[in-house]
């Protein structure tokens, strides 16, 4: 299915007192600007919470932060989350560096395929966070899939027919992929191995703020809809893949230095590019908890 700009599609700014919101693309994605993060009060905040929820994924340019204010500004979002696959930094715990040196030459790059973090645990992470530090100059672009515009634009059977499923997410296929790529004393699928674990969460999952619908499976953690044979569920499971990453609900972020981007893992999908090969690449994350999918 190829989904064209309709109706449904209302990626307008709102407007807003003391921030300005400049959509990236017609489905999702959004610049901020006039405002530094490092130092706003709580109405300021509160329009950026609003134009996180709204357009799914904010960023803003020309960010100098520190940890330490990478960290605060993330607590304002909630308590952060323990990440599934690394440590925090020293001094840090809450701030997880993504580094890949300009000589690496692993095919395994983290993120690449589609995904939302870490669906497999009971409670996923609500909001990623990420900076930008070291950017290639051209390649490591990032992409994001509107999950909520993605249910929106189903057909209504389609819809009555995944509101009351259940998808089993788990770490079973990143685990193999890992197993393929990775040396066995690699850190990263040590710490796989030493995580693994599945959930049962709504396909269909209301956002606990917005009151959106949004598919909830992507091609990387879904492995099963509960009650149904394997083949039953790879046919709807194949489908709604599809579905949720087809361009016309997508947006794509060019990397800067000192770039932040925010996204609510709730309402899309993201996935990362290994296009980058002979520069490096320097970004660190944090991670807002979630609650149990409804």
């Amino acid at each position: 299915m190829i989904i064209h700009p309709t109706g449904k599609f209302d990626n307008s700014a709102r407007d807003y007192q003391f921030i300005e919101s400049v959509p990236l693309a017609a489905a999702m994605g959004a610049e901020i600007r006039g405002v530094q993060v490092a130092a706003i009060d709580a109405a300021t905040f509160a329009e950026i919470e609003d134009a996180l929820f709204r357009h799914k994924m904010i960023f803003f340019r020309d960010q100098s932060l520190s940890h330490s204010e990478h960290e605060a500004f993330s607590a304002q979002f909630g308590p952060f989350a323990e990440d599934a696959y690394t440590r925090g930094i020293e001094g840090h715990e809450n701030v997880q560096q993504v580094i890949r040196q300009a000589d690496d030459r692993t095919t395994l790059v983290f993120g690449s395929g589609w995904h939302t973090d870490s669906p497999f645990l009971q409670q996923p992470p609500a909001i990623s966070l990420l900076y930008g530090v070291d950017i290639p100059p051209y390649g490591g672009d990032t992409q994001w899939a509107n999950s909520a515009l993605a249910y929106a634009l189903l057909s209504p059977k389609m819809q009555s027919i995944v509101d009351d499923l259940k998808v089993c997410m788990s770490m079973k296929n990143v685990l193999t992929v890992a197993q393929q790529s990775l040396p066995p004393d690699d850190p990263l699928l040590l710490s796989i191995e030493a995580r693994m674990s599945a959930s049962y969460h709504p396909l269909v999952r209301t956002h606990p703020r917005s009151g959106e619908k949004a598919l909830y499976c992507d091609k990387t953690y879904t492995v099963g809809i509960e009650g149904m044979h394997d083949d039953e569920a790879e046919t709807i499971l194949r489908f709604l893949g599809d579905h949720i990453c087809q361009s016309a609900f997508t947006c794509r972020l060019r990397w800067q230095p000192e770039t932040l981007t925010l996204w609510d893992n709730r309402l899309c999908l993201h996935r990362a590019f290994n296009d980058y090969e002979g520069f490096r690449r320097e970004m660190y994350r944090t991670t807002i908890a979630g609650e149990t999918p409804q």
